[in-house]
């Protein structure tokens, strides 16, 4: 087996929540807890800590990963989805996994694979699982995937839970108001683990302490806890001032533990999370005059900070090439849009893409110069020809289409 066909084994085989959508996410744990009892529990192998929430998690689980790695532990990161390589989700020190792993992994699981019949995230996490127990990491940094209480990584015991913002986001399987979608996600809080919650919002206290109260489990809200001086991290985006906050907390309730973490090792990590983690695709710059970023903020609560950070940027015209998937809730997200922008709606090459023609009719009382160019990189193409230097070029809308650019 080739590397190229273990990867089209998974992609084929199994079902894909980022290609195929809610046909994808399984209801219960049973898979997964399966795998991992067949493969000798090796979620139990090592320490953890994990991130779930709707937006900030990748950013917050890159940052303590980083951190960690500075202050010199041996530190695993699981993440989800990836942009351009699958082995991006399962990383050792920065490092991704081999792809030797990916393909022995697969091979000598294919029968039990086949026997329990899980979806792609279940194996993936499963198997990044594996990967940390036979490389004897110290710690691991897992990001939930989708939700929590359901989500496959919640079979582990971590040392500390983070939950970051909470948003209207996978609102068909998580719930249709903040408090039960806060509900969800706090269903990784563990009985008698500390839990950081990044950012306070009314209607999700409540939920968020009282599940940790009967759970026994040491709750801190981030914004309630005072730092002498707040340290600057690479990601760019105003939005990364309250995750890092998060995981300040986060770290000051590891070193209250015994964990060996240096202030220095903090402004290491923090200045240095790109470089030591791959991060991709968080307010990222991929060119100048024009100045062109990329994002793959997806949801309202995320755009909300995106048209802010554009905001403030200095630039003569705006240009934003977008695209989504079917589920979305659209409407928030568009009206909220500079109305001197001009629009390029795209269509990401998935299957959950929502199609170029529905984006059409979607878009036609928006009163913004608009071009529907299907292909991502034609789009951007056609955004850099319209702009000057002193212009502006925004990529995003969906993970998906900023996974898509070709110089990324």
């Amino acid at each position: 087996m080739t590397y190229q066909e273990a990867l089209d084994y998974m992609f084929k085989a199994l079902p894909m929540y980022q290609r195929v959508g809610q046909s994808a996410f399984k209801k219960d744990l049973t898979n997964t807890l399966k795998l991992c009892n067949a493969l000798g529990n090796p979620q139990q192998k090592f320490k953890s800590i994990h991130v779930a929430g709707t937006n900030g998690k990748g950013s917050t689980s890159h940052m303590l990963a980083s951190v960690l790695q500075s202050a010199g532990y041996k530190t695993g990161l699981y993440t989800s989805p990836h942009l351009k390589s699958f082995t991006e989700r399962i990383r050792l020190n920065g490092k991704e996994a081999e792809q030797d792993f990916v393909i022995n992994f697969i091979k000598k699981h294919k029968t039990l694979i086949e026997e329990i019949k899980p979806s792609f995230f279940e194996i993936t996490v499963v198997m990044a699982f594996e990967y940390f127990a036979q490389k004897k990491v110290e710690v691991a940094v897992i990001e939930v995937g989708l939700g929590g209480r359901l989500d496959s990584t919640n079979v582990i015991r971590p040392e500390l839970s983070i939950i970051t913002n909470i948003g209207f986001d996978h609102m068909e399987l998580l719930g249709d108001t903040l408090a039960k979608i806060a509900m969800e996600k706090a269903g990784i809080i563990k009985e008698n683990v500390p839990v950081v919650i990044t950012e306070k919002q009314a209607d999700t206290v409540p939920v968020f302490t009282q599940i940790a109260n009967n759970r026994n489990a040491p709750i801190t809200f981030a914004e309630e806890v005072q730092f002498d001086a707040i340290p600057l991290s690479d990601l760019k985006g105003n939005y990364q001032a309250k995750n890092v906050r998060g995981v300040l907390t986060a770290l000051d309730i590891l070193r209250t533990a015994g964990w060996k973490i240096s202030d220095e090792a903090i402004h290491l990590g923090l200045q240095n999370v790109q470089a030591n983690t791959g991060l991709k695709g968080r307010w990222q710059q991929i060119g100048s005059h024009p100045l062109t970023i990329c994002d793959t903020g997806h949801n309202k609560e995320a755009f909300e900070y995106i048209v802010r950070q554009i905001q403030r940027e200095l630039f003569d015209q705006l240009y934003m090439v977008l695209g989504f998937v079917k589920e979305k809730d659209l409407k928030p997200i568009l009206n909220m849009l500079p109305e001197d922008a001009v629009l390029i709606f795209c269509e990401p090459q998935i299957p959950r893409a929502l199609l170029l023609e529905e984006l059409r009719e979607r878009t036609q009382y928006m009163k913004q110069t608009r071009y529907y160019i299907q292909d991502v990189n034609r789009a951007i193409t056609k955004a850099r020809s319209l702009a000057s230097e002193g212009d502006m070029i925004y990529i995003g809308g969906s993970t998906f289409v900023v996974a898509e650019i070709e110089e990324l």
